[in-house]
């Protein structure tokens, strides 16, 4: 359908798939800025106390666990990310998957930006140029009623593959390996 401007409903509106995201370390700095992206409601409802969670990335920018990141379009700050290995952490909840898996979460800061397809266009990068890097696995825990970023994150190519109660909560675990095909591998 096009609207009478003349323009197609999904360039006005939809992100445009050239769109390109830059992945740089987040810095001391940005935590003024992600503590507002925090109190945003379409953040806050599923993260926990903004100051609690500005301690933990604090905390995390000196990590070898946990790498946070700020996401950024044409220059400007749009969400942050953070890749985590589930097997650097004594008793973490995802140790059971394969050795390698890196697990992410992403939060799109300014409201307006939500809801238009940039949340599957940043994982769906995010995680090519993990891969690229040699990543056999990368896992995402969305809570089970957040159903936007659960669709963001199959059109991305994850699929659920367990429903888990943890220290996070209730939370659907959904994967994505290098090879889709792996289960055929060997195989004649």
């Amino acid at each position: 359908m096009i609207p009478q401007s003349g323009t197609r409903f999904s360039e006005k509106i939809m992100v445009k798939q050239e769109s390109s995201y830059d992945f740089r370390p987040v810095t001391k700095k940005d935590l003024p800025m992600i503590a507002g992206w925090l109190a945003e409601p379409h953040v806050a409802e599923w993260w926990d106390d903004p100051a609690t969670e500005i301690a933990g990335i604090r905390d995390h920018i000196e990590s070898i666990s946990v790498e946070p990141l700020i996401v950024e379009l044409d220059g400007k700050p749009i969400a942050y990310l953070q890749s985590y290995d589930p097997h650097m952490e004594d008793d973490h909840p995802y140790a059971d998957q394969p050795f390698g898996t890196l697990g992410i979460d992403l939060s799109i800061g300014p409201p307006e930006l939500v809801g238009i397809g940039h949340g599957s266009a940043i994982v769906r990068q995010f995680v090519e140029d993990l891969f690229e890097e040699g990543v056999p696995r990368v896992i995402i825990d969305p809570d089970p009623a957040n159903i936007r970023a659960i669709r963001a994150y199959e059109k991305a190519g994850f699929r659920a593959i367990d429903r888990r109660q943890s220290v996070y909560g209730d939370v659907v675990l959904m994967a994505i390996d290098a090879t889709e095909d792996d289960k055929d591998l060997g195989a004649d």
